[in-house]
């Protein structure tokens, strides 16, 4: 490979020919095959007990009904493979969007391209909160490089001139320029640097749901034993007992439930990515549900970003102009950063050209000294420029008390409107002087005053985050309709975060005591952030949120990307993630209800006739219909609650236990009327629970599917149809005896309209148990 001229990079069509000789520059992912994915839902608890149960049946000779069960178990599992790949793909192209990019000079021009398109030999560029996107040699510049992730060492790796830098590193402080020595497989740590991170750790919902099926199968464990010990007393068949016990057990297990879930956020997510949001963790949109506070980074976000000097304030003899000239000598254009490039702009309006000395050295804006600067060479003795916190300049100048309060007053009044001031001193090395202040405004978003007063109404407090000072940050605030009460980020003001609408002089790593502190407080907390530093809190809010300035870093950190400028995405996200939330409330009530009602009617039928009140196979039918139906709420039509939600398993499972009360009452009322009235025989009969099962899961959806009346609010379209198909289709099977017993078509009918009238009852119980239980 020859060498790589470093002033102009390889042309364009030598990186082509490169990329095909080494391939791009990624570990490939290694996905399970589909025959894998598929024959994986096959294997698990619930599928090992549907298994069991039909080898019981073979073995007692019931082979109709053991190619039910294993028709129905091959269908779910593939329905559930083909709702996951779906699913998986939608992830897969927000991944794709959220690809890291890399600056590359090719053909003697720099770019940006997608970092999979590197290849050895390209020059690349790398700044303070980049992940480095390939192996480097580096041959110019400085920089610090966090390999944290790579080697679990925490202190940052100075590297310059010389020096690798591994790909996936973070790079901290600097920036450098280096030539890519290796890519994909073959870089150092054998990765690449992976930007969207799936975080295993179950959400909220998850944990919910997982707590309430806990209980359930508790429950259902108590009636197992019940059943078998009454199985024993009265003589009844041990295998007949055995599937009957086992079919209780998968009666209380949410077969549906990680299907649906991921169809929800899934089809959310997709949602949210064609209106400016892009998700990285498919639990972030369930958690936007929950936020009642969101912490928001000022620059940027609730402002424009466009700062411009709005002030210069001269102490002692300097003038006005001198105190400009030494704030800009004291900046840098190649820095790109806004502070350096407002001064530069409006010192430029009158300077004369070439009237700048010549520049020995440069020292960025560093958070741990708090200020910038440029060393000069004047009649050959060295000058300094200094600008920076006002505390930070005061130290490097040995400014005394009349200097500083004099400073203090002039920094209060440049404050008071908004601006933020930067302190200004220069002179010979060992003799610099305090010069005076720039005040630089970044006039607020005209939509973010708009926007904090809807995320209020929806119950979710913004308070600003910023490193200006107090003065600075409360008259932001004013303007913002954010409040006053201005806090610093360390100390007592974090005992009460509550209290707190503006945290002032704020440094990167407070960002993540403060979240800290919200959710110590009880809070679900949100935050936005756009630099390297903001990446450990925005990992630990519940919704990190990287605005559409961030660096990749704190894109990998966050759950979700806004694409946009300001906060409008993240209303979206709000809504989303509520319907998100109600679509996954009206699953679990609905399964705790009907689990309950099933488990305790098929219980009392067995003690109340002697005998088992339906088959093995109905019993698998009828949760196959009912999870048809029921995995249609992750596409339902929904109105998003007003204020937060919060999953409070106490209050869903007391709620749900009166609601499934109720409809108990009304299935054994039915069941035994049924049989008294119409003189069926033991196999009709079951044919007619198979029904009323059916038909009371079909009630049940449509009643707790919101929290006004069941007519108010239509379905959609998918769910309409999903519950008339059903609907139909069980109606059939059971007309014409396919797979059951069969009845007259008057009785499915008669049912159907009983059905329909109990639900307007359940209506009216379901919307005093929300009430009661602060459902909904």
């Amino acid at each position: 490979m020859p060498p790589t001229d470093r002033t102009t990079g390889i042309s364009s069509a030598e990186a082509q020919r490169r990329l095909q000789a080494f391939g791009p520059n990624a570990i490939e992912e290694r996905r399970t095959s589909l025959w894998r994915q598929l024959l994986g839902k096959l294997w698990g608890p619930v599928p090992w007990m549907l298994e069991a149960v039909i080898v019981l049946q073979a073995m007692l000779g019931r082979h109709r009904e053991a190619l039910v069960i294993l028709f129905l178990l091959a269908f779910n599992a593939t329905v559930a493979f083909v709702q996951e790949r779906r699913a998986q793909d939608a992830l897969a192209l927000l991944r794709h969007q959220l690809q890291v990019n890399a600056r590359v000079l090719r053909d003697a021009q720099w770019s940006r391209i997608a970092a999979a398109q590197l290849v050895p030999g390209d020059v690349v560029h790398v700044r303070a909160g980049d992940l480095v996107p390939a192996d480097l040699l580096l041959f110019d510049g400085t920089v610090a490089l966090d390999q944290s992730a790579l080697t679990g060492e925490s202190l940052a790796v100075d590297a310059g001139p010389g020096k690798p830098a591994y790909t996936g590193s973070i790079v901290r402080q600097g920036e450098a320029s280096g030539e890519v020595t290796a890519t994909g497989s073959h870089t150092y740590f054998g990765r690449t640097a992976e930007l969207v991170r799936t975080s295993s750790a179950p959400s909220h919902m998850q944990r919910t749901i997982f707590s309430i099926v806990k209980r359930l199968v508790a429950f259902d464990l108590v009636l197992v034993v019940l059943v078998i010990a009454y199985a024993m007393t009265h003589g009844l068949p041990l295998a007949d007992t055995a599937v009957f016990a086992l079919m209780l057990l998968v009666a209380s297990v949410p077969v549906a439930l990680p299907a649906t879930y991921t169809l929800a956020t899934a089809v959310a997510s997709t949602r949210l990515a064609r209106q400016g949001v892009l998700v990285t963790r498919l639990p972030a949109v369930e958690e936007a549900a929950a936020m009642d506070t969101l912490l928001s980074d000022k620059t940027g976000t609730l402002t424009q970003n466009t700062l411009s000097v709005a002030g210069v304030k001269a102490l002692g003899d300097a003038s006005e102009a001198e105190v400009l000239r030494a704030a800009a000598l004291a900046s840098d254009d190649a820095s790109q950063d806004p502070l350096d490039l407002a001064i530069l702009t409006a010192y430029r309006v009158g300077a004369p050209a070439g009237t700048a000395p010549a520049r020995t050295d440069f020292r960025p804006f560093d958070p741990a000294t708090r200020f910038s600067e440029g060393v000069y060479l004047v009649d050959g003795v060295p000058w300094h420029a200094l600008k920076g916190a006002a505390g930070a300049i005061f130290e490097q100048c040995g400014a005394d008390d009349a200097q500083r309060e004099a400073a203090q007053a002039a920094e209060t009044a440049l404050a008071a409107g908004g601006a933020r001031v930067l302190a200004i001193a220069a002179g010979p090395a060992g003799a610099v002087r305090l010069l005076g202040l720039v005040g630089l405004a970044d006039p607020p978003r005209e939509d973010a005053a708009q926007l904090i007063k809807k995320l209020g109404a929806l119950g979710v407090r913004v308070s600003m985050a910023t490193g200006d000072a107090l003065e600075t940050a409360r008259a932001i605030g004013l303007r913002l309709g954010l409040g006053t009460r201005v806090c610093n980020p360390r100390g007592d003001d974090l005992l009460h975060p509550e209290n707190c609408d503006i945290y002032a002089r704020v440094l990167p790593e407070d960002k993540h005591a403060i979240v800290r502190a919200l959710q110590q407080g009880g809070h679900v907390a949100g935050m936005t952030g756009d630099g390297v530093n903001d990446a450990p809190a925005l990992r630990q809010a519940e919704l990190g949120i990287a605005v559409a300035s961030a660096t990749d870093v704190a894109k990998a950190a966050a759950g979700v990307v806004l694409t946009d400028p300001g906060l409008s995405g993240v209303l979206t996200v709000v809504a989303m993630g509520r319907e998100v939330h109600r679509r996954m409330l009206t699953y679990i009530l609905n399964k705790i209800v009907k689990t309950l009602e099933i488990v305790v009617f098929l219980t009392l039928g067995l003690w109340l006739t002697g005998g088992f009140v339906i088959s093995a196979g109905l019993i698998v039918l009828l949760l196959f219909a009912n999870d048809f139906v029921t995995m249609t709420i992750a596409v339902d039509r929904v109105r998003p609650a007003a204020r937060p939600q919060r999953w409070r398993v106490g209050q869903l499972v007391g709620g749900a236990a009166v609601l499934a009360v109720v409809s108990l009452a009304f299935s054994l009322s039915l069941y035994l009327w049924s049989r008294a009235q119409f003189g069926l025989s033991a196999a009709q009969m079951q044919t007619m629970v198979f029904l009323l099962l059916v038909f009371t899961t079909q009630a049940n959806v449509y009643v707790l599917r919101n929290d006004a009346y069941l007519w108010s609010f239509a379905p959609s379209p998918v769910m309409a149809l999903a519950s008339a198909g059903d609907v139909v289709l069980v109606s059939i099977l059971a007309a014409t005896g396919t797979l059951m017993a069969p009845v007259p078509w008057h009785l499915v009918s008669v049912m159907i309209a009983i059905v329909a009238a109990f639900a307007l009852v359940l209506d009216q119980a379901k919307r005093v148990v929300f009430r009661r239980f602060g459902l909904g």
